[in-house]
């Protein structure tokens, strides 16, 4: 065997290139990686989307004597949330939604990690939609679109605990079981945000997501009962994403995996 600076020559002729032990060291991972910043920005671009779409629908609903309602901004609402599953539901998970990350995080399906990015990420989406709305009306239907609770802060807790939970217990259903219809996935978040918007949105304003209620409050410096769409949110998809875990059903051949080990 003869050794030839960095590699070695056996006598076979075969070379085999030799590393030092200072080279071999791991090297410290960085911060932020190619793959995690792509996922942040999808996530930016997504909520930015949604926000900008379901926020612009009530401003310029009210420029418009109210011509598309509130069934009309429900569906904007729906529509524009199927939308981003399907553009960015491969890249980052279209969470769009910091009570969705929270959620999946607590069922070990995402890093706690990535969480701190993914949450700046959507509320600074939120407030960079608000905040263009406002410089596109610029003041002729400028108006407060952020949520407020029509009656008591208990009442409009209660709703957005219940509806989130709804909403989560859906996309735990269609993204994180194998046996669901995957490709429906947007079409099913996207109703279930149409419905809840329909019905809930009178009572507490339909939030579901803390990023779409806290942008519009930085941008116009309104704090009326934001915190009960702070945690009614996180509550209600934690519970949503847990509640679908446990009733989750497990194969037959898993089931006799686990016994035969036992």
């Amino acid at each position: 065997m003869v050794e030839n600076g960095g590699a070695v020559i056996d006598h076979r002729g075969l070379v085999t290139l030799s590393i030092a032990k200072e080279d071999t060291k791991d090297a410290t991972p960085p911060l932020i990686t190619r793959q995690y910043s792509q996922k942040l920005l999808a996530e930016l671009f997504g909520t930015y989307f949604l926000v900008f779409a379901g926020c612009g629908a009530i401003m310029a609903d009210v420029g418009k004597n109210n011509m598309a309602g509130h069934p009309g901004i429900a569906i904007v609402w729906g529509a524009a949330r199927m939308v981003m599953v399907y553009t960015i539901g491969h890249v980052s998970g279209a969470h769009i939604n910091p009570a969705v990350t929270i959620a999946f995080a607590s069922c070990r399906r995402f890093p706690w990690k990535e969480v701190p990015g993914y949450v700046i990420a959507q509320i600074l989406a939120s407030t960079l939609a608000n905040e263009t709305l406002r410089l596109i009306f610029n003041m002729t239907h400028d108006q407060f679109v952020g949520n407020v609770p029509p009656g008591s802060d208990l009442q409009s807790l209660v709703m957005e605990i219940i509806i989130t939970f709804y909403l989560m217990f859906v996309i735990t259903a269609v993204i994180t079981d194998d046996r669901a219809t995957g490709q429906l996935a947007g079409v099913a978040i996207g109703s279930t945000v149409l419905l809840n918007a329909i019905f809930a949105g009178p009572i507490s304003g339909a939030s579901m997501n803390p990023a779409r209620s806290i942008g519009p409050s930085l941008v116009w410096n309104e704090y009326k009962g934001l915190w009960v769409y702070i945690l009614g949110p996180i509550v209600g998809a934690i519970g949503g994403a847990w509640a679908y875990n446990t009733i989750r059903f497990k194969p037959m051949s898993e089931i006799s995996k686990g016994a035969s080990r036992q």
